[in-house]
């Protein structure tokens, strides 16, 4: 599975960014890729009464995450830092709750939502990526 999602693997604001660059979403699909992960982590919390009683409260606002609705000193990075912690949270402690099957349907609900990104990313290209780059410290 390692790969197949933006919080898979050794995970930072940069790994996010370039997931997001690689597949060509600008912050509009950015956003809507947070939300379909939100709205997937949201369900899956409410269908088990464990993490509904522990965590349910936290999935009542989207964005979610510390770092929600923050774009820090670093640009164009709200989506990137709140990834993060939506996936930390799915990959912790959801993601290891999976059967191999749930895990494989996930992992084609995911193919099928980038393939639908990347159709409305061709009619929405992301912005180009300015000289001195969003790494940048203002």
């Amino acid at each position: 599975m390692s790969g197949h999602f933006p919080f898979s693997g050794n995970v930072n604001r940069v790994s996010v960014f370039a997931f997001y660059e690689k597949h060509g979403l600008g912050l509009v699909l950015q956003e809507k890729y947070n939300q379909w992960w939100f709205n997937w982590t949201k369900q899956f919390v409410a269908n088990d009464p464990g993490l509904k009683a522990a965590k349910g409260q936290d999935f009542n606002e989207f964005p979610y995450g510390q770092h929600a609705h923050h774009d820090f000193h670093l640009h164009k990075y709200q989506w990137c830092t709140t990834m993060i912690d939506l996936g930390q949270f799915i990959a912790g402690v959801i993601l290891p709750k999976l059967s191999e099957e749930q895990l494989h349907k996930l992992e084609e609900d995911h193919h099928h939502l980038l393939e639908a990104l990347h159709k409305e990313a061709e009619q929405t290209p992301r912005e180009a990526t300015p000289v001195i780059g969003y790494f940048r410290h203002t």
